[in-house]
């Protein structure tokens, strides 16, 4: 017999990721057994169930105040990281930079309107910027996203984004499609992306795509976080530069062979 197209195959495990979406969504603030239960809509005995499953396997655990993402979450969100090949090349390709070897430099993937946060290299700066891992940002208003845009036609960056794609993050986000697409064309024309504080305040991001290894590869893209203070035009282009160096370092070699 078929299933119907509304019945849940794995009520458990929809339950279970329902949990861990929960404790995400605390941002790293504990929940109580009673929380989650109401956050996902079950007993507190189904709760009480599906918690200790979890936090057997290391995806929860727990202290006085109540349950929290676990470490092998971390592991996971790592190995998702390094199936591609850009990201395990990264690290290495960033500490050899004279330019980038000291300045915080991420790896974010699209995902829907947002780009999500893959990896980071911390350099030597006196302080620490950036994004963290996992967290998002929306691709209208982040250096990275705006790279990303600035490779596909106009007419598929407006069937991506929609209104709600472009809420107000800071003072200086920008507010609409009309007002992205010339910062994407000077995107093309320049080679990097630039976000002056429009995804955080006082922060400038500078990006640049990467290209995909394989045809699977979600899109990605590389950058760096400058305080706005000492992001002068000199210091963008010179960081700017080095992200284009190593992007085509982080090509890969047999493209050009298969082409």
């Amino acid at each position: 017999m078929p299933i119907a197209p509304d019945r849940d195959p794995a009520p458990a495990v929809s339950r279970a990721l329902r949990i861990l979406s929960a404790l995400e969504a605390s941002e790293g603030v504990p929940m109580t057994l009673s929380e989650l239960a109401r956050a996902v809509g079950i007993a507190k005995s189904s709760a009480a169930n599906l918690c200790a499953s979890l936090e057997e396997g290391g995806m929860i655990e727990r202290d006085a105040r109540g349950f929290r993402l676990g470490r092998r979450t971390a592991e996971l969100g790592g190995a998702f990281a390094m199936q591609f090949n850009q990201v395990r090349e990264f690290f290495a390709i960033c500490s050899a930079s004279a330019e980038l070897h000291r300045e915080v430099v991420q790896i974010a993937m699209l995902d829907g309107t947002d780009m999500l946060y893959l990896a980071r290299h911390e350099g030597r700066a006196p302080h620490r910027l950036g994004t963290p891992l996992g967290s998002r940002l929306p691709a209208a208003q982040s250096a990275t996203g705006r790279a990303v845009l600035s490779t596909m036609d106009d007419a598929d960056v407006a069937e991506l984004l929609s209104d709600g794609a472009f809420a107000s993050v800071t003072d200086r986000s920008v507010p609409s499609l009309s007002a992205l697409l010339p910062l994407l064309a000077e995107t093309r024309e320049r080679g990097y992306a630039i976000d002056e504080s429009s995804s955080f305040a006082g922060i400038t991001g500078v990006a640049v795509p990467l290209p995909p290894w394989n045809p699977s590869d979600p899109p990605l893209a590389m950058g760096a976080a400058l305080g706005a203070d000492d992001a002068d035009g000199e210091r963008v282009a010179r960081v700017g530069g080095a992200l284009l160096a190593a992007a085509a370092l982080l090509t890969n070699p047999l493209a050009s062979r298969s082409a």
